[in-house]
């Protein structure tokens, strides 16, 4: 029986790389979206057309009976979730005294609350078979703070928090709960300007930005019977950024 992973917020950027990634490697891969349904039924397209298994499943992680709802329809589709990543999330780049309670409310509903909903949603079926990955996004952030990212670097150390003490609860059911912390990436959400991309950059000891296929890898390699001992770990990619 294949393998079946779930990946939320997988319409674009590193949700969807991942996306790609598992599909390429054989899995059933649910993927999630709230919204730009056109690119994530593009991705839904792309791994069916190479030979995979996609599925799509709207639902937004902030609202408990849309996470609830959007389980009932992946398990009756693929019967089990092997592996999830909550990869979900928004940002918010605002000095802090400028953030308001709006933006907090929806970075802490989204980023945190988001992956506690879906976690907590398939996380029974995982341990009734004893076996199962969890994957988390966090963000270098998370790790070492951003200037007027105050609230998003909150949501992700959150991530980071949640990583850990679940990892320590879930041991004992044999399911490993890892995150990982990336750096700039490659995305439609930095397609800078010149200068503010040498700035970025000049940041990056590695001296570039990270793909997000490199995320891909790294999720997928957490997700293997290779990481079997690798559990509550914060795995940065971010080329030396948080050094």
């Amino acid at each position: 029986m294949f393998k079946t992973v779930l990946i939320t917020g997988a319409s674009r950027g590193i949700g969807r790389a991942i996306a790609l990634k598992f599909g390429r490697e054989g899995f059933n891969v649910a993927i999630n979206f709230n919204n730009g349904e056109s690119a994530a039924r593009e991705a839904v397209l792309q791994i069916n057309e190479n030979g995979g298994n996609a599925k799509l499943f709207k639902a937004d992680v902030s609202h408990v009976a849309e996470v609830v709802e959007m389980k009932n329809k992946v398990l009756k589709n693929f019967g089990k979730v092997d592996v999830l990543v909550n990869n979900a999330g928004v940002a918010c780049t605002k000095l802090f005294t400028d953030t308001t309670e709006e933006d907090f409310d929806k970075l802490v509903a989204v980023n945190l609350k988001g992956a506690f909903n879906v976690t907590k949603a398939f996380c029974p079926e995982m341990i009734s078979r004893k076996c199962g990955k969890i994957v988390n996004i966090s963000s270098v952030f998370g790790v070492s703070g951003g200037s007027a990212e105050v609230v998003y670097s909150a949501t992700k150390a959150g991530i980071i928090g949640l990583t850990k003490a679940l990892a320590k609860e879930l041991a004992y059911s044999n399911i490993q709960v890892n995150a990982i912390a990336p750096g700039a990436v490659e995305t439609d959400m930095t397609k800078f300007d010149d200068k503010t991309m040498k700035a970025v950059i000049s940041d990056i000891p590695m001296g570039r930005m990270c793909k997000p296929s490199e995320i891909a890898d790294l999720a997928f390699y957490l997700a293997s019977d290779k990481a079997d001992y690798l559990t509550g770990q914060v795995i940065s990619i971010d080329g030396g950024f948080a050094f």
